[in-house]
């Protein structure tokens, strides 16, 4: 897999791009994973891959956001597109409730 089923837009938004692999959100040590796929977003629970080739034989890609590879800082808000068009936001400081993962915009073809 030379490219990355995701792509990182201005300072806070991913957008995922490759139907075949769903995307780890990770966001610091306390916060949610977020299991993003083509058409949702979940809080993941399932055991985390510890490296690449691992996530590879999970179908998922892990996206580390404070990586230098992403926005090399921690993230009080995301906003995450899936491939089904809809534009969704996190906000961190609202985890436990139902305005964690809200959607912001939902376009139609």
């Amino acid at each position: 897999m030379a490219d990355k089923p995701y792509l990182i837009s201005g300072r806070n938004t991913i957008i995922h791009k490759i139907r075949k692999y769903d995307l780890l959100i990770i966001n610091g040590r306390r916060d949610p994973l977020l299991l993003v796929m083509h058409n949702e977003i979940e809080i993941y629970d399932g055991p985390v891959p510890k490296n690449k080739l691992e996530a590879k034989r999970m179908d998922m890609e892990r996206v580390d956001i404070a990586s230098g590879d992403n926005f090399s800082d921690y993230r009080p808000m995301l906003f995450v597109q899936t491939l089904n068009n809809k534009e969704y936001k996190i906000d961190y400081g609202k985890a436990g409730t139902d305005m964690f993962i809200t959607i912001h915009q939902e376009n139609t073809f």
